[in-house]
């Protein structure tokens, strides 16, 4: 006689779909509609089945973010790669950097202004140092064509940032509308 073993239930990528999920619900409601129970939700699984592959929402905000900056990276990776020279790849960088910031708002606002403990997530560590690296490399390409200031790199890539940050963050909170400034797609 046979017994017939009951198979572990399978998803295929949950932790990925949970992810989606949690983006989702962030860019449509909020933060703070994120939650455990209501991404398992929209994801079509069991109210425990995120605790497989994250340990509380933190976890999970984690990973949302992380994504966050890698999609970030991405972008702006592609605006360097793509730019005519190497001075124009800093400023390519720095529109696509705003154009992220102005296409997802709420995810952007999140992966800068989280109250969590980002330093106890290294993947998201990781990812905003990936982020941050792609202006790096174009202030290092246009200063060895002679094209920006001669102050040390760091410096010139910190002030790029936070430039580019500041207009970021100006333009998620909706202070550059309504005449009080010009549309990001002008900058």
């Amino acid at each position: 006689r046979r017994v017939k073993v009951k198979k572990g239930y399978h998803h295929g990528d949950l932790a990925r779909s949970l992810v989606t999920a949690a983006t989702l619900t962030l860019e449509r409601e909020g933060p703070e509609a994120v939650t455990l129970r209501g991404v398992a939700k929209r994801a079509g699984v069991s109210v425990a089945a995120p605790y497989r592959h994250f340990e509380d929402r933190e976890a999970l905000m984690a990973a949302v973010m992380t994504d966050g900056f890698l999609e970030l990276a991405r972008v702006t990776e592609q605006a360097r790669t793509e730019a005519a020279t190497a001075p124009e790849s800093v400023l390519a960088v720095g529109l696509a950097y705003l154009a992220f910031a102005a296409k997802h708002p709420v995810l952007y606002r999140t992966m800068f202004g989280h109250a969590g403990a980002k330093s106890a997530h290294p993947a998201l560590m990781a990812a905003g140092k990936e982020a941050l690296g792609v202006l790096q490399r174009a202030v290092d390409e246009a200063r060895r064509e002679g094209a920006l200031l001669a102050e040390p790199a760091a410096l010139v890539t910190l002030a790029g940032w936070a430039l580019v940050h500041g207009l970021s963050s100006l333009h998620a909170d909706g202070l550059l509308t309504d005449g009080a400034g010009p549309p990001v797609d002008q900058i």
